[in-house]
């Protein structure tokens, strides 16, 4: 999503764009998302009540959040700055970024996707936490008043009002929180297709080839291929998601504060009965249920781990069991199961803007789980910044000398 939507904006701007992606668009973590687009995403997982949780999150407590001891102990820079950054006033800076950004690329996804011809895709019907008791919903208060105070429309259910709403779900959850200021989509990975279909049709090129070179030229850049094919361009954008760290250390000596959430998904068949309208988040069992052109998506919370250690299935079947629990699943369809990684950085913001001492190389990376609500917004504040034009929103929370410096 990010790539695309950086490749559409500049190449909207009059730019000749060529995309390099050996996956195609839409293929890695773009493809295996809840497909939701909320502001209530504005609040990042280093908030300042994360103190108070994280001995609970240690001991493994919480379905919605695992590690691997071994591989978060030789990150320990990155998670010392990402427990700094959970301060009241490094979260305050966070949620206002996070906010305008989300809301800047809300605006383009509806233009974006009429254009793109995958309006049909998307559904307006917001999204649902779901709560199995009245104290974890009071538990969440300081997070409803932070959506409050930045007019993100939100409804609190009782168990009556949510059984209204979503007949499908079994009666075991006490409150529920509306968040009605958001949509959804029933295929990410098809969004992002649409999209790389019509920045084609405006002109952009788009190659399956991998990028295992950079070199700076009298001119500009050259990047390598691995089919032994070199592409020179004035610019060169990095949005290379959870494999920019490695690239950006391997081939400019830079390093990059990075770790990743990874997560997985897997489909159902409905089980009959009024199955799901919208999305919904069950805070207790840590996974997102969402109605996709595949089925039902059951999507885990965060595991802390190398971006490509083997896959462990004990979120996932834990993810599953609670998700029977709320409500009657079907069997699994033939689709296997996925497993992606999210880059986060330790501000739990994106890095938007010139790689420091680089002149022409700009990097969009590190969107964490909401590069998908942030694409477009992201595509279009590096075009600005990228050709001179007036931002459309304030560049400096993301602004990469954060991390990296020239």
């Amino acid at each position: 999503m990010v790539g695309v939507s950086c490749a559409l904006s500049l190449c909207q701007r009059g730019l000749s764009v060529t995309v390099l992606d050996p996956l195609g668009p839409g293929a890695a973590t773009s493809f295996g998302n809840a497909g939701v687009l909320a502001r209530s995403s504005l609040m990042p997982f280093n908030h300042p009540g994360l103190w108070s949780q994280l001995p609970g999150l240690l001991r493994g407590r919480h379905p919605g959040f695992r590690y691997d001891p071994g591989w978060t102990l030789r990150q320990w820079r990155w998670g010392l700055a990402f427990l700094a950054h959970a301060s009241h006033a490094a979260f305050e800076e966070t949620i206002a970024a996070l906010d305008a950004l989300i809301r800047h690329s809300a605006t383009l996804h509806r233009r974006w996707m009429s254009a793109a011809g995958v309006a049909h895709r998307r559904r307006d019907d917001g999204w649902l936490f779901l709560y199995r008791s009245v104290a974890a919903f009071e538990a969440g208060a300081s997070g409803r008043a932070t959506l409050a105070r930045f007019g993100v429309a939100t409804r609190v259910l009782d168990g009556a009002g949510l059984q209204a709403l979503e007949p499908g779900l079994r009666p075991i959850f006490a409150r529920a929180l509306w968040v009605q200021d958001a949509s959804a989509v029933d295929s990410p990975g098809a969004v992002v297709q649409g999209y790389a279909a019509w920045l084609q049709a405006q002109g952009g090129q788009l190659l399956n080839r991998e990028a295992t070179g950079l070199q700076r030229t009298e001119g500009g850049w050259s990047v390598h291929t691995r089919e032994g094919t070199a592409h020179t361009a004035e610019h060169v954008v990095l949005a290379l998601g959870p494999w920019s760290r490695d690239f950006l250390r391997e081939h400019l000596g830079l390093s990059l504060p990075m770790a990743y959430e990874r997560g997985q998904h897997r489909h159902f068949h409905a089980g009959g009965g009024p199955g799901l309208s919208r999305p919904v988040y069950d805070t207790a069992g840590g996974y997102v249920l969402a109605p996709m052109a595949q089925g039902l998506r059951l999507s885990t919370g965060v595991e802390l781990n190398a971006r490509d250690a083997p896959p462990s299935r004990v979120q996932l079947e834990a993810a599953e069991r609670a998700a029977r629990e709320a409500m009657p699943l079907g069997e699994r369809t033939c689709d296997p199961d996925w497993l992606g990684s999210r880059p986060t950085l330790p501000d739990s913001r994106p890095m938007i803007g010139a790689c420091p001492g680089r002149p022409g190389l700009w990097l969009a990376l590190g969107h964490q789980h909401i590069g998908f609500s942030t694409g477009p917004g992201t595509g279009e504040l590096l075009a600005q910044l990228m050709l001179g034009e007036t931002p459309a929103l304030d560049p400096a929370p993301f602004r990469p000398q954060r991390f990296l410096r020239g």
